[in-house]
């Protein structure tokens, strides 16, 4: 157990996530490797070397110096190019390769938790994240990690995982960015609110608030007039609030997504919604 108690449920929920990542994908045959996931562009395999390359780079080792081919269509900017190269330099490795990278890389990480000195209230920089507590940043982890586990399950049909401890921490980390893509990303009038209706295993009501200065602020009160009302359930709203399924206005989880209220707004807002990885 680290020596921050109050960070042990991030990494009781990272263990949890990327252990099962490990068993999901140890006994893939090389063809699922090559499963396509969600994400533009990405395998099995290219999940899975993200998240070894997301922990390399948490664990201090150096980035691999490596040039990316001109014909990835899904590079479009500094920050994939940036995750990009974890995954490129990983593309031709073997199954057994990939297993072997995780589990070692798995072991050390943990070790390095264990063994946490720092504060969660200190801060770390990261490249794309900027500065940010230790706390958040390890919030961010298991984000991505859970993530990156649903899209290994969508892509080989084993689903599972969607109310683990690493699921309720990547709705908190989720619901946080609300404010940001609705008001500022999205352009939602000022003193307007949007109500996120989530049902499921994960549930809860949020209402994002624009006040007349155009800030936005996230509470569980609701509304009486929201000028926009998403209502699914919590594996539709995860896929949705972190970008998956964007094609053609969401057409591969269009019937589970309920919309009632300003329709411009509210495809504005889907589209404002960030890859994460």
């Amino acid at each position: 157990m680290t020596v921050q108690p109050s960070l042990q449920p991030y990494i009781d929920a990272w263990t949890q996530s990327i252990e099962a990542i490990s068993e999901l994908v140890s006994s893939l045959v090389e063809g699922e490797w090559n499963r396509p996931s969600e994400l533009p562009g990405w395998s099995v395999r290219d999940v899975v070397s993200h998240v070894i390359g997301g922990e390399c780079e948490a664990l201090g080792d150096p980035r691999p110096i490596h040039t990316l081919p001109r014909d990835l269509y899904h590079v479009v900017d500094e920050p994939t190019r940036y995750l990009e190269v974890q995954v490129d330099v990983r593309r031709h490795h073997t199954g057994p390769e990939m297993t072997s990278e995780l589990e070692y890389t798995i072991i050390r990480r943990a070790r390095q938790l264990r063994n946490e000195r720092r504060k969660p209230e200190d801060q770390v920089s990261h490249p794309l994240l900027g500065k940010l507590s230790l706390e958040s940043f390890l919030a961010q982890r298991v984000l991505s990690v859970w993530l990156s586990e649903q899209d290994i399950r969508r892509a080989l049909g084993r689903p599972g995982n969607v109310d683990s401890p690493a699921a309720r921490i990547a709705a908190e980390v989720i619901l946080r960015r609300l404010p940001k893509t609705i008001a500022e990303d999205a352009g939602a009038p000022k003193k307007s609110a949007v109500v996120f209706d989530v049902n499921g295993p994960i549930e809860f009501l949020r209402t994002v608030r624009v006040d007349e200065n155009g800030n936005g602020t996230v509470d569980s009160s609701p509304s009486l007039g929201p000028i926009v009302t998403f209502t699914t359930d919590w594996e539709t709203f995860s896929r949705v609030a972190c970008g998956r399924g964007k094609g053609k206005k969401f057409e591969k989880v269009a019937d589970k997504l309920k919309i009632e209220g300003d329709q411009a707004l509210a495809e504005r807002i889907l589209a404002s919604f960030p890859l994460a990885r």
